[in-house]
């Protein structure tokens, strides 16, 4: 993916601690699947942070890689930026940008406590993005590597300032507290699966823009929307597939509203709620 020539956002809240880092996991990728699927249906990992140990890797080599990834989340961020401003005026609406908070292990938003075992999140209540650095090596042992692959991950989480500035996730929220899990847990999947497509959007036009895609960019972000689907997290955790309590969508669902949202670059495409008749 092509982004060291771009500018960087000044949106960016560095609340990382200077010290080693965080510890590494240990347990393997049967805990790392087990944290992600906690994370994906909307639990809370924390129990898990305990299984950990130390961390082998050397502060200097920790502390280059730390900054490059922040340099990349900037870059990336900054994008975006350059996209929803002019999508949002030809709509004629103004585009709010978001803050994006880099942690280490914990931090506390307008949502509440939070560990580096959550993963990505936004918080509607701050209108902020919070991602732990960390993450991208889990995404990359959950068979998703590349930079195209962490670039859809922000995507997907600007994408959720996005519904909330057009007023879709208060909406959907509303919806939600007047109906049971399981119906709850459907209308959480289609404003998912709406992020993902309007990740896609962000590509597109960011694409047009900019050229920024590389040989494999494509695959990657097609693979990152496959690797993090509900029913392939519950299988890969040894559970058992229950639609029911899917919140993100299966990963053919996702694959499908992300390419959806690259091939036409029109949000108007992204409406996954059409049916519920919600604007």
């Amino acid at each position: 993916m092509r982004w060291r020539s771009g500018r960087r956002s000044t949106n960016i809240e560095d609340r990382r601690s200077g010290g080693m880092g965080r510890p590494a996991k240990l347990g393997g990728v049967g805990l790392l699947l087990m944290m992600l699927f906690v994370w994906f249906i909307g639990g809370d990992a924390t129990q898990m942070l305990g299984m950990t140990g130390t961390d082998s890797q050397q502060p200097t080599q920790r502390s280059a890689a730390s900054q490059e990834s922040a340099d990349f989340v900037s870059a990336v961020v900054a994008q975006t930026e350059d996209v929803w401003n002019p999508l949002f005026k030809n709509s004629g609406l103004n585009y709010r940008e978001p803050k994006l908070v880099l942690y280490n292990d914990q931090i506390q938003s307008a949502c509440g406590y939070s560990t580096a075992a959550s993963g990505p999140f936004y918080c509607p209540g701050d209108q902020k993005v919070y991602i732990d650095l960390s993450f991208f090596n889990e995404l990359k042992q959950m068979g998703a590597p590349g930079d195209f692959a962490q670039a859809y991950v922000i995507g997907h989480e600007i994408a959720h300032h996005v519904q909330k500035q057009l007023g879709t996730s208060d909406k959907i929220m509303q919806l939600q507290s007047r109906v049971n899990k399981p119906d709850s847990n459907k209308l959480s999947v289609l404003l998912e699966l709406q992020a993902d497509c309007y990740a896609g959007v962000w590509a597109h036009h960011a694409q047009k823009q900019k050229n920024i895609f590389e040989p494999g960019d494509l695959e990657e972000g097609l693979n990152a929307a496959a690797s993090i689907g509900d029913d392939r997290l519950q299988r890969m955790s040894g559970r058992r597939i229950n639609p029911d309590s899917f919140t993100h969508g299966t990963s053919m669902q996702r694959v499908q509203w992300f390419k959806t949202g690259l091939q036409y670059g029109d949000m108007s495409r992204c409406d996954t709620f059409a049916q519920l008749k919600i604007r």
